[in-house]
Formats: C-alpha cells, sequence, structure tokens
C-alpha cells in the first residue's frame, strides 16, 4: 500500500515514514501544500494523510480539491487544530477521519487500516486457498503454518491478495508496493516474487503466485 503524507515539520514526518515503512506501507512525503496536491493529482495512492496548516496550499486545500477531481482515495487529517468546529469542517470538505495533535503511533496506524479495510470492501484477513493474510496482526499463514515475511514481502503479497483474479502489471505494483523515490527498475519485483514463492510453496507442491509473460503477476480466484 502506498500512502502519501503531507506535513511541513519534518521531526514529524520523518517519525510517521518511519513507523508507517515498519509496518510494510510505501510513503511519500511533501513538505507543503503545493507540492502535496501535485502528487496526489499525479499518483494513485491508497490514502493521504494531511496536515492542515501547509506552505502553500492548506490541507483543507488539497483535500477540496481532490473531492473535485472526483478522487474517492481516504483522506485522514492529522493537525494541532482541535476544536469540533475544525472537526466538523475537515469531514464536511470531504475528509474520511480527523487526528488531533498530539496523537499516539498505533491509533494512526488503526485509522488507517480501517480506512483502507473499507475502501476494499472485504474482511480484514484476505485469503486465496490455504493462504491467509491479516493486515491487522500483519500475519500470513499457508495450511495453518505462520510464515515470516519482511515488511516488503508482506506489502507485495497484500496488493497481489487484494487484487486477486486480476493480473497486476509491473508498473502498477511498483507504483503501490514502492516509494517515489524507487529508481523503477522492475526487475525488483522478479526477486520478491522469487523470494515470496520459496517461502509460500515450500513443501506445498502448488504455485500460488501465478506468471503471466510479458504481463505482470497474478493470485488467481481458486489457487
Amino acid at each position: 500500500m502506498r500512502l502519501l503524507l503531507v506535513e511541513d515539520e519534518k521531526s514529524i514526518a520523518n517519525f510517521i515514514r518511519q513507523g508507517l515503512e515498519e509496518e510494510g506501507f510505501a510513503v511519500d512525503v511533501a513538505s507543503n501544500g503545493t507540492l502535496g496536491l501535485e502528487r496526489a493529482l499525479a499518483n494513485d495512492y491508497d490514502l493521504l494523510i494531511l496536515d492542515w496548516m501547509l506552505p502553500g496550499r492548506s490541507g483543507i486545500d488539497i483535500c477540496r480539491q481532490l473531492r473535485k477531481e472526483n478522487r474517492q482515495v481516504p483522506i485522514i487529517f492529522l493537525t494541532a487544530k482541535d476544536t469540533t468546529i475544525d472537526t466538523v469542517f475537515a469531514l464536511e470538505s470531504g475528509a474520511n477521519d480527523y487526528i488531533k495533535k498530539p496523537f499516539e503511533f498505533d491509533e494512526l496506524l488503526v485509522r488507517i487500516r480501517v480506512q483502507l479495510r473499507s475502501r476494499n470492501s472485504g474482511p480484514a484477513a484476505l485469503s486465496a486457498g490455504d493462504l491467509v493474510l491479516d493486515p491487522d496482526t500483519h500475519s500470513v499463514r499457508r495450511a495453518n503454518q505462520e510464515i515470516a515475511l519482511t515488511p516488503k514481502e508482506f506489502s507485495l503479497l497484500e496488493f497481489l491478495l487484494r487484487n486477486k483474479g486480476k493480473v497486476c502489471g509491473r508498473t502498477r505494483i511498483i507504483e503501490h508496493v514502492w516509494d517515489i523515490h524507487f529508481d523503477s527498475d522492475t526487475s525488483v519485483i522478479d526477486v520478491y516474487i522469487n523470494y515470496l514463492r520459496k517461502k509460500l510453496d515450500d513443501g506445498s507442491g502448488r504455485q500460488i503466485i501465478e506468471t503471466v509473460r510479458g504481463v505482470g503477476y497474478r493470485i488467481p480466484e481458486q489457487p
């Protein structure tokens, strides 16, 4: 899952980015509202985290412009503006959730997962055959055997499962699993797919991730 964080306080931005990356998210950071809006319009993000008071354009401006463009990406405000009037105003402007600073990272993480779960209109756990991935507990099991994955492996598998039955092209995988600083060499995807196959298919006799030659990868509806 690829997120955009628009936050002008560097220490807060670094703290949030590091925490989310440790949870397997790819995170782009914009330090002002103008850049934040440009990136939000140019990329297909899974969720946005916006500060309200920003250089350039405010978080409210960003939110309103995205909704005007009919962008339905979930938006969470993370801001020091803490009155009930502020909360109502942001939600009426198109935000999905509102968190007041100071905040607990665990609460932010849960709110993010709730929004992503709601957007994908599915249960918390994702499955394909005897493979089960739970984003809330960050766990993966196949045939009731727990499998340890790195954060990036987990994020890649989660993306494939959320698109079960669909062919996921390399460009689309890069856009959602790796952040904006990635150099766009899609061969790294093949490396991570091999890592996943070794861990997921070991001893099972069945390959869970299919290769669609010249296009990308797919987890079928019925592996």
